[in-house]
C-alpha cells in the first residue's frame, strides 16, 4: 500500500512544481513524466490492494498503530496549517510547499516506528532534506514549489516503486 500512496504523492508534488519552474519547456516535460510515473505505480499498485484488500495491516483497530496514525496525522496538520497562517501574514508565501515538504518527511520517523517499516525512515531522511533545500534553492530561477516538486517526486517514485514490488512480491501479486 505504501508503494500505491507514494505514488500519488509523487503526482501531487511533480503537479504542484508547475505552479513557476524555470524557463522552457523541457522541466514541463520532466514534470509530466514524474506525474506519468506516480500514476503507473497507482495503476500497478491499487488492483494489487484491491486484491488483498482483507489481508490484514499495521493500521488495525484492534492495535494501537491506528490511533498513533491519526495522533501523527492531526500534529503534521496543525504544524502545516499554523506556519502557513504564519507564512501568509508574513508575505512569505512561497515557503509553504518547502514547509509541507519539510513536515511530511519528519512525519515518516514515527510513522516507520507505527508500522514497521523502516523504508520510512529512508523517506523521513530523504524527503526532509528536500523540503530544506527547497526553501534555500534560488527562487530567481524557480518557485520553491518547483524545487519541492522536483526533488520530491523522484523520491516517492523510486520508494514507491521498492515497496510496490515488495509488497507485490509478499503477497503473491
Amino acid at each position: 500500500m505504501i508503494g500505491v500512496v507514494f505514488g500519488a504523492v509523487a503526482f501531487v508534488w511533480a503537479g504542484w512544481a508547475h505552479e513557476r519552474p524555470p524557463q522552457g519547456v523541457g522541466w514541463r516535460i520532466v514534470l509530466v513524466l514524474l506525474q506519468l510515473g506516480g500514476l503507473a505505480l497507482l495503476g500497478f499498485g491499487i488492483p494489487i490492494a484491491v486484491q488483498h484488500w482483507s489481508t490484514p495491516t499495521a493500521i488495525d483497530s484492534a492495535t494501537t498503530a491506528l490511533a498513533w496514525f491519526i495522533v501523527i496525522f492531526w500534529i503534521e496538520v496543525i504544524v502545516i496549517v499554523g506556519f502557513s497562517i504564519y507564512f501568509v501574514k508574513t508575505g512569505r508565501t512561497a515557503l509553504i510547499a518547502p514547509l509541507v515538504l519539510t513536515v511530511v518527511g519528519l512525519h515518516f520517523v514515527p510513522l516507520a516506528f507505527v508500522f514497521g517499516q523502516w523504508i520510512l525512515l529512508v523517506a523521513a531522511v530523504l524527503i526532509t532534506a528536500a523540503g530544506v533545500a527547497a526553501a534555500l534553492l534560488p527562487q530567481r530561477i524557480a518557485a520553491p514549489s518547483f524545487w519541492s516538486g522536483i526533488l520530491a517526486a523522484p523520491i516517492f517514485l523510486a520508494l514507491g516503486a521498492v515497496c510496490l514490488v515488495t509488497g507485490a512480491g509478499a503477497v503473491g501479486g
